[in-house]
């Protein structure tokens, strides 16, 4: 029976899986600013980072029916039964992989130190460490299935197209319910299937002997989205990636200046307001994922796009829209009706945990927050509100979050509009 355990994997994650996740195209070369954050990013990775890898094969494996049962246990996905099928699986390998707890952290801590930039830097490394160990565990599989006559099929996890990430808690019980010994690595799975820490995945290798059966099916084979360098049983080469974890676009902007005008402007908005993000980061949404538009009463309609990640299935990307219409400056611009719905044509939102679990209630639960409503924007600048840069939307405590940003970009925005006007008054008093 297989069993490994690595305290201490190979995380060299390669340069154009980084890139990759980055959002910056095959061939082109990291330099400047973007070569000092990757550089930094993997030192203090290979300082701090503790990732690891769990295998364990299991024996008890049954296809039948519309499910499939591991070890007595049932889950029910028809991708995975009809790719078992197709290659006659006997058994399969359960796995746990994880970046650790420390880049989460890591991240988290850059936050809220008003460094956008380090902080995705370090968000994207996470992701691309934790595809990088599935591709070492997955080599550790394709040797010792090799030694057996046997050959592994595609790693397959909750959430993928096909099988509910509802069974991730399930799937990880299996894995642990055989160790007769503390689990090597921290790792908890929510009741919605949300992985803590979220850089970690939990998958299913299948193994057969039936070689030709794989060779047929070119989606049996797992050479083809595997990254793993110098593998000596690779099979064929590599033309898939997984999907792009995040939109680097948000971050390829100028700068602005970092100090605010210590006074009120006309509409009583704060010109010294004590935002919680940092200025640059400010500057960068409000152009670009920030519209205002002014109507003939004095009101102001602001729509701001949010681009984040899934909490599971590696972090598949989303886009929310926010619609906030604000009085009158004259009113100090209270807040009027604000709304959040996912933008047209985004489907990351559908892969969220919490919208599997129940899609109404979960609309429900976004539609029906209203934070701030009938109050002034200056009020936002106070809201005591949680710490949960989350990219997802599944804990009130990230949507909370994420509002606290709309608003801090809405408010920054009209405060340098508001600069700008006395600007202009200022240097046509002069002229004349």
């Amino acid at each position: 029976m297989f069993e490994l355990i690595d305290l201490q994997p190979d995380s060299n994650v390669q340069e154009p899986e980084f890139k990759r996740l980055l959002g910056f195209p095959a061939d082109h070369e990291l330099e400047g600013r973007s070569r000092e954050l990757a550089d930094d990013t993997r030192q203090w990775f290979a300082q701090h980072g503790r990732p690891w890898i769990y295998v364990r094969q299991i024996e008890g494996l049954e296809v039948a029916g519309d499910h499939l049962r591991i070890d007595g246990a049932l889950f029910s996905s028809r991708q995975l039964q009809d790719n078992f099928n197709a290659a006659q699986v006997h058994s399969a390998m359960l796995a746990a992989v994880s970046a650790g707890g420390e880049c989460e952290d890591q991240s988290g801590r850059l936050w809220q130190q008003g460094k956008p930039d380090e902080y995705f830097f370090m968000e994207m490394f996470g992701s691309a460490v934790v595809e990088h160990l599935v591709a070492v565990a997955s080599g550790r599989i394709c040797a010792w299935a090799d030694g057996q006559g046997m050959v592994a099929l595609p790693h397959y996890s909750p959430g993928y197209t096909g099988w509910d990430v509802a069974d991730q808690p399930k799937l990880w019980q299996l894995i642990r319910q055989t160790r007769g010994r503390d689990f090597p690595g921290g790792l908890q799975v929510m009741d919605t299937g949300m992985l803590r820490p979220k850089k970690s995945l939990l998958a299913l290798f299948g193994l057969t002997r039936r070689l030709d059966r794989v060779q047929s099916r070119a989606r049996l084979v797992p050479c083809q989205n595997c990254s793993l360098p110098g593998c000596q049983y690779r099979r064929a080469p590599r033309i898939h990636a997984m999907p792009r974890v995040e939109d680097a676009r948000r971050l390829q902007s100028g700068v602005v200046a970092d100090a605010p005008a210590p006074n009120a402007g006309i509409s009583g908005l704060r010109h010294d307001a004590p935002y919680t993000i940092n200025l640059k980061a400010l500057g960068k949404w409000s152009r670009e994922r920030l519209q205002l538009s002014v109507r003939p009463d004095g009101s102001i309609e602001a729509r701001f796009r949010y681009g984040g990640t899934t909490c599971s299935d590696m972090g598949r990307p989303l886009e929310y829209d926010y619609l906030i219409l604000l009085g009158p400056g004259r009113d100090g611009h209270r807040i009027l009706e604000t709304s959040c719905r996912p933008a047209p044509g985004d489907s990351g939102h559908a892969s969220q945990c919490e919208y599997l679990r129940d899609p109404a209630l979960f609309t429900s639960s976004i539609d029906t927050e209203k934070p701030l409503r009938g109050r002034p924007l200056n009020d936002a600048l106070n809201w005591e509100r949680p710490f949960s840069p989350s990219g997802c939307y599944c804990d009130a405590n990230a949507r909370a979050h994420k509002w606290g940003l709309v608003f801090e970009v809405i408010h920054y925005a009209l405060v340098q509009r508001e600069k700008e006007l006395a600007g202009h008054r200022q240097n046509t008093a002069v002229q004349g």
